[in-house]
């Protein structure tokens, strides 16, 4: 299973740049973004949605250390509880 993760990881990975290469082939029109106040430069949508993806990723990559971090941290405790709870009741 371990050798199945990469080849899917990366299966996934090429179809997102497929379809945002397609999408930003069909929709070449430039658009620009708003929020609140703040206003960008009109850049096509494609771009805009590399970006996004591009971002995610790292934004991803960098969060997923401090979940297995967290994980670890509150996941010996709850070992701890089940250990007692699941007790053979045939050794007493």
């Amino acid at each position: 299973m371990k050798t199945l993760t990469p080849i899917l990881i990366s299966l996934v990975a090429a179809i997102w740049v497929i379809a945002i290469a397609i999408i930003s082939v069909q929709n070449a029109t430039p658009v620009s973004l708003k929020f609140l106040t703040f206003q960008s430069i009109q850049i096509p949508v494609g771009l805009v949605l590399a970006f996004s993806a591009g971002i995610g990723l790292i934004g991803m990559a960098l969060l997923q250390p401090l979940w297995g971090l967290a994980g670890s941290w509150q996941g010996k405790s709850r070992l701890d509880d089940d250990a007692e709870f699941f007790v053979d009741d045939e050794d007493f």
